[in-house]
């Protein structure tokens, strides 16, 4: 089966965004230019994580390379429109991976698909046997669909705050528990299920 690699080396625009109300919210990665525009479904966390791991990919390059790392953006600059429409997710991302590109001083961030053995992962394949003999089945990453970005320094700053801000956007949490408040109502497991 062929796989797409959609690369965009520099994207006019690389957003980290949601469609849906709070608590139903879907977040997707977003990279326009060229005339196309690639959505990719991801988890919350990953966005989260995605933000965390840029950061300190960026503070690495800044220690080990010299790369001069850009001031924070100023508010009047940061990118709060919403994502283009329409969002077709073009796949899910079961992998993220960063790089740090020295010659060009540039950041690549490659979005893979969820592959066959993450998908049995899931579902709980538990025969240890048969996963000892899949292994050498397994498709290599090569063979599954990815969207490739290079950001500057300022660009991926730029992401890095944006993406924050959507993960922070949603449902305010518990003071007691930490899950998600929902509109209607939330049994705090602090509580023993009862509301105040």
């Amino acid at each position: 089966m062929t796989h797409q690699v959609h690369a965009f080396e520099p994207p006019e625009r690389f957003v980290a965004g949601t469609v849906g109300p709070p608590g139903e919210r879907t977040f997707f990665l977003q990279a326009r230019g060229g005339g196309r525009v690639v959505s990719v479904a991801l988890e919350k966390v990953q966005v989260s994580l995605l933000a965390e791991k840029l950061e300190e990919l960026l503070t690495e390059a800044q220690r080990r390379f010299g790369v001069e790392l850009p001031e924070l953006p100023a508010t009047g600059i940061a990118d709060n429109d919403p994502l283009d429409t329409p969002v077709d997710e073009e796949f899910r991302v079961g992998t993220l991976g960063l790089a740090f590109d020295v010659d060009t001083s540039t950041v690549v961030i490659e979005a893979i698909a969820v592959g066959e053995a993450e998908v049995e992962v899931t579902l709980g394949a538990e025969d240890d046997d048969e996963d000892d003999e899949d292994e050498d089945d397994d498709e290599p990453d090569d063979d599954l669909d990815r969207l490739r970005v290079r950001l500057t320094p300022q660009d991926t700053r730029r992401f890095i705050e944006r993406a924050r801000r959507v993960v922070n956007a949603g449902r305010q949490p518990c003071p007691l528990c930490g899950q998600p408040l929902d509109p209607s109502g939330h049994l705090c497991p602090r509580h023993n299920g009862y509301h105040r």
